[in-house]
């Protein structure tokens, strides 16, 4: 399915590139040059997630700036990239799932829900949160064992209760203390952290973008019936704009989950050595060091971290599946 039709339709001023869906992928350029991209933006964003996961982990509350400094103090400008490795080295193949599995899902489910007669905006909707829902689930297999070693490197300390040397000390020290299981403490609280994430950053990018078209439409509406062919660089700042609007909303309604999936993971993990901690039993920490608003720690770089990535990290897919598409001339 076209997901971009409905654009064109609605917006007869503004003929808008046309969307590429999976079968128009040549699927080893994608996965190569997307591995590249995604590695460069993953480096660019890593030091504002590992200030967002020592705010949430910190029982004494620093600003988000307090916090990059104290970490810089202590360890230099290397230290705010602690555990970067072994967080890239999990990134790549998550990523590749990720991809494969929103590109397939939104194909075929934009195209079951278009014959099912929703309208197109709404089917592109459907297919946009289904999608993303979707590849969040099937990353996590991945992520999760990453997510739970690069932040036991990234919050570690000399009080920790454990010291490792790089990730594979870290991934080895985990699995003798608490066996495989130890690697995917907190994966249903990630699912439910990440896969609602995601269809909310979906939907809403979907939705975002029309809004903003339309807003563009109707600014130009004066402007003659002539049709208008935005540029490629207007077409990014529209993407791009839409982007971090859906990753600001998407970080406001996931904060707490993201607050208490990061305790399982990282700072209750070491508290109980013998048997993990369940939810109940973090939140209940969380409220009793600084109450609800405890759960929101760490918003300010989280909101920031998903805007800025949202942004950069759309940009950057979308450019990707234009230099990955089998028929540049197509896409006119």
């Amino acid at each position: 399915m076209n997901i971009s039709a409905a654009e064109e339709e609605s917006a007869q001023e503004i003929h808008i590139p046309a969307d590429i869906d999976w079968e128009m992928l040549d699927k080893s350029k994608f996965f190569f040059l997307g591995a590249a991209l995604f590695s460069g933006v993953s480096a660019t964003l890593y030091p504002v997630v590992l200030v967002k996961t020592r705010q949430q982990v910190a029982q004494v509350q620093l600003s988000g700036i307090g916090t990059a400094f104290s970490i810089v103090k202590h360890g230099g400008f290397q230290g705010l990239y602690r555990g970067f490795g072994t967080s890239l080295m999990g990134t790549i193949p998550a990523r590749a799932l990720y991809m494969a599995a929103l590109e397939v899902t939104k194909s075929n489910v934009g195209s079951i829900t278009v014959k099912l007669g929703f309208p197109e905006p709404t089917a592109a909707a459907i297919a946009n949160a289904v999608a993303g829902l979707t590849a969040a689930m099937v990353a996590q297999l991945v992520w999760t064992p990453i997510d739970v070693v690069s932040q036991r490197l990234m919050v570690q300390s000399s009080s920790s209760q454990y010291r490792y040397v790089n990730g594979i000390d870290a991934f080895r020290k985990i699995v003798n203390s608490h066996g495989p299981k130890g690697l995917y403490r907190g994966f249903g609280i990630s699912i439910l952290t990440y896969a609602p994430s995601n269809a909310v950053w979906w939907a809403s990018y979907s939705v975002a973008q029309r809004l903003v078209w339309g807003g563009i439409g109707c600014y130009l509406k004066g402007g003659g019936d002539e049709t208008i062919r935005p540029d490629s660089k207007t077409v990014m700042a529209v993407q791009g704009a839409s982007a971090a609007m859906a990753g600001g909303i998407s970080a406001l309604i996931t904060m707490p989950l993201d607050t208490i999936k990061t305790r399982l993971q990282v700072l209750d993990g070491e508290e109980n050595r013998l048997r993990g901690p369940t939810i109940g039993q973090t939140v209940r920490n969380l409220v009793k060091e600084g109450g609800w608003l405890a759960c929101y720690r760490g918003l300010g770089p989280r909101w920031a971290s998903m805007s800025i990535s949202a942004t950069t990290m759309i940009t950057t897919y979308e450019f990707l599946k234009r230099l990955s598409a089998k028929n540049q001339e197509g896409l006119l």
